[in-house]
């Protein structure tokens, strides 16, 4: 069937998104043509807005809206225990257990040699600082069990332990493959409380 010009554009933008197909597509363009003019204007300035403000905490790499995030400027955190993560839905993930009570640094990606993605691609070096400056006694690594993530923890735990600190891997009750985003509180709860030494 052929779409109006309009229609088609913004059905061809939502089959942008990850996981969406055509016919998903076609429904939430539709899904928008029925909105009224004034939500659709506040869905557009959300994302406007979101795109233009929400950017990589200078510290710990997490999305935020403020520089430094929520979570590095609160009091409340452990100081010095850090949780190493692939991106952002880890932290929110993680965050969602409420087990968790110290600091995070996220690595923006994972070592990938098929997708020409090395250590120097992500936020290690910085990493490794942070480890330094705050006097960190044991860094957490929260990393997904695949061929990528096991490369990325072999690789995190040459460089942390000559370092002199605790380098622990959190326990996976996660299937091979599986992503933290996804996974249940109570298994990300289990998997936290089961960490072991790398």
């Amino acid at each position: 069937m052929q779409f109006t010009p309009p229609l088609a554009r913004l059905i061809e933008q939502f089959q942008k998104f990850p996981g969406i197909g055509p016919k998903s597509a076609q429904r939430m363009a539709f899904f928008v043509l029925g909105m009224s003019k004034d939500d659709v204007t506040q869905f557009a300035d959300a994302l406007v807005d979101a795109k233009e403000r929400v950017k990589n905490c200078s510290r710990c790499y997490h999305l935020s809206a403020q520089d430094p995030c929520e979570i590095c400027t609160s009091e409340r955190r452990e100081p010095l225990v850090m949780c190493v993560v692939a991106d952002s839905k880890d932290v929110i993930a993680l965050e969602r257990t409420r087990e968790f009570k110290g600091r995070y640094h996220v690595l923006t990606g994972l070592i990938s040699p098929l997708e020409g993605k090395g250590p120097d691609q992500l936020s290690i070096r910085e990493l490794i600082n942070r480890v330094h400056t705050d006097g960190i006694k044991e860094v957490i690594l929260a990393i997904n069990p695949t061929i990528e993530g096991d490369a990325t923890v072999l690789y995190l735990n040459n460089v942390l332990k000559p370092l002199g600190i605790k380098v622990t891997r959190i326990a996976f009750g996660l299937p091979m493959g599986a992503d933290l985003e996804y996974a249940d509180d109570l298994t990300l709860s289990r998997a936290l409380e089961g960490r072991r030494e790398v």
